[in-house]
C-alpha cells in the first residue's frame, strides 16, 4: 500500500541508497539528513522506500521543493505525484515553487501533470542548461502566507 509520510532517521539509508543510484554517489547524505531532522523531507513507500522529496519554506517566504528523487526502476508510476500532492496538503504557504534543468524532460512532465506552471528561467546555474522555475498556487485550506 502506497503511503507518504514525514521521513524519519530510520529512512535515511534507504533514501541515500536511492539517491546514490540516481547521481552515482552519496554526496547529498548530509542534506537529506538535515531535511529529515528539520521535518522537511517526505518519503513515499510501497512495501519499501520508493522515493523522497526535500523542501524548505524560506524561498521568499514560500515553499520550495528542492529535490524529488524516485528509484530508477519505479519511475512513471505516480510516486513523484504522490509526494507533491502530499506536500500541497501540508504546505504552510499558499505558493509552492520548484525548478528543474531545461534538459530534464521527465521532471517537466511531472510538474505539468501536477498543475505547476512555468514561472521563469535562471541562466548560469549549470552551463548550457538553464534552470526552469515552476509555480503552483496552493489551494489547501491549511496553507498560510509566511
Amino acid at each position: 500500500m502506497r503511503t507518504v509520510v514525514n521521513a524519519q532517521m530510520e529512512d535515511l539509508e534507504s533514501m541515500v541508497a536511492i539517491d546514490h543510484q540516481v547521481i552515482g554517489n552519496d554526496s547529498r547524505r548530509g542534506e537529506i539528513e538535515k531535511a529529515i531532522r528539520e521535518k522537511q523531507c517526505l518519503v513515499v513507500k510501497d512495501g519499501k522506500t520508493m522515493g523522497f522529496l526535500l523542501y524548505y519554506t524560506h524561498f521568499f517566504g514560500n515553499t520550495f521543493i528542492s529535490l524529488v528523487i524516485i528509484s530508477p526502476g519505479e519511475r512513471r508510476k505516480g510516486y513523484a505525484s504522490s509526494l507533491m500532492s502530499h506536500l500541497e496538503k501540508i504546505s504552510p504557504t499558499t505558493k509552492i515553487f520548484s525548478s528543474t534543468n531545461e534538459s530534464n524532460m521527465e521532471m517537466h512532465r511531472v510538474f505539468q501533470k501536477n498543475g505547476y506552471i512555468r514561472s521563469g528561467v535562471i541562466d548560469n546555474m549549470d552551463p548550457g542548461d538553464p534552470e526552469v522555475i515552476y509555480f503552483k498556487q496552493n489551494n489547501s485550506q491549511d496553507a498560510v502566507t509566511l
